[in-house]
C-alpha cells in the first residue's frame, strides 16, 4: 500500500491543478474571507444594534470563502481520477495495482491529505487576515486561545478534505469530468443558493439537514438552535461522503475500464 501511496502522490503534484487549486483556495479563502468580513463588520459598526453585534460570529465570517473555495477542492477530487480515465493512463494503473480498492484508496487517501492540509493553510491565513479587518472596524475579533475557534479551523481543514472526497467519488462513478463537476457544483452550491426560493419548512430542513450546509457548521462558533451544534453538522456531511465513497468503489471494482 505504500508503494502505491507513493505512486499516486507522484501522480498528483504532477498534475498543474493541484498548484492551480491551491493557489485559488488560499486567495479565495483568504481574500473572500477578508472582503465579507470587512463588509458585515462595518455594517455592524455603523448601523448595527448592540443585539447585532452581540450575535456576530468573526471565526465563520473570516472563515466565509469556504463556499467558493469548497469547489475548488472538489474539482481537484475529481480530476485525481477522471484525468487517468481521460488520457487512457488509468489502464496502466490498473495493470499495475490490479486490486482496484487498494487503487482507489490510495487515490483517495492523497487527495484528503492534500485537502486537509490546504484547508488548514487556509483557514489559518482568513482567520488572520480578517481579525484584523473586523477590528479595524472596532468590533470584537476572534483569538486563536479560543477552543472553539482552534475547532473551528480544525474543521475547515476536515471539511475541505470531505469535499476532495466526494469530488473523487463522483468523478470514479461517472468517469467523466463535466459531468461529475456538475454534480459537484450543483450539490455543494447551487443546490443551497436555491434553496431560499423555496416554502419556509422545506429551506429550514436543507439549511439543518442538506450535507454541505450542515457541515459548514464546523467553522462557526456562534450558537444557532435552529441548526445542528458544528460537529453534529460535520457528521453529517462526513455520514454523506462516507455513502457516496462506499458506492464510488463499488462501482470502480465491478466496472470495466
Amino acid at each position: 500500500m505504500s508503494s502505491l501511496l507513493h505512486s499516486e502522490w507522484i501522480k498528483l503534484r504532477s498534475l498543474r491543478s493541484v498548484l492551480w487549486t491551491t493557489a485559488v483556495v488560499l486567495v479565495l479563502m483568504a481574500g473572500l474571507g477578508a472582503l465579507f468580513s470587512f463588509g458585515k463588520a462595518h455594517e455592524l459598526a455603523v448601523s448595527g444594534t448592540a443585539a447585532d453585534r452581540a450575535g456576530y460570529d468573526p471565526t465563520a465570517s473570516s472563515l466565509s470563502g469556504m463556499l467558493l473555495a469548497q469547489i475548488a477542492v472538489g474539482v481537484l477530487g475529481v480530476l485525481v481520477v477522471t484525468s487517468e480515465f481521460a488520457s487512457g493512463s488509468i489502464r496502466t494503473s490498473l495493470a499495475a495495482a490490479p486490486v482496484r480498492g487498494r487503487l482507489l484508496a490510495a487515490k483517495a487517501v492523497t487527495a484528503a491529505a492534500v485537502a486537509l492540509v490546504i484547508g488548514w493553510a487556509g483557514g489559518l491565513a482568513a482567520f488572520l487576515l480578517a481579525q484584523r479587518v473586523i477590528a479595524g472596524q472596532g468590533l470584537a475579533a476572534a483569538s486563536l486561545s479560543s477552543a472553539p475557534v482552534d475547532r473551528a479551523l480544525l474543521g475547515a481543514g476536515l471539511y475541505l478534505a470531505v469535499t476532495a472526497l466526494f469530488g473523487l467519488a463522483v468523478g470514479a462513478m461517472l468517469r467523466s469530468t463535466a459531468g461529475a463537476l456538475t454534480i459537484v457544483i450543483v450539490v455543494l452550491l447551487i443546490a443551497p443558493i436555491f434553496s431560499a426560493a423555496l416554502p419556509s419548512a422545506v429551506a429550514g430542513w436543507i439549511a439543518k439537514w442538506w450535507p454541505s450546509m450542515a457541515g459548514f457548521r464546523v467553522v462557526t462558533v456562534a450558537p444557532d438552535p435552529s441548526v445542528l451544534a458544528p460537529w453534529a453538522g460535520f457528521g453529517v456531511l462526513a455520514g454523506f461522503g462516507a455513502v457516496v465513497l462506499a458506492a464510488a468503489f463499488v462501482v470502480f471494482a465491478r466496472r470495466d475500464v
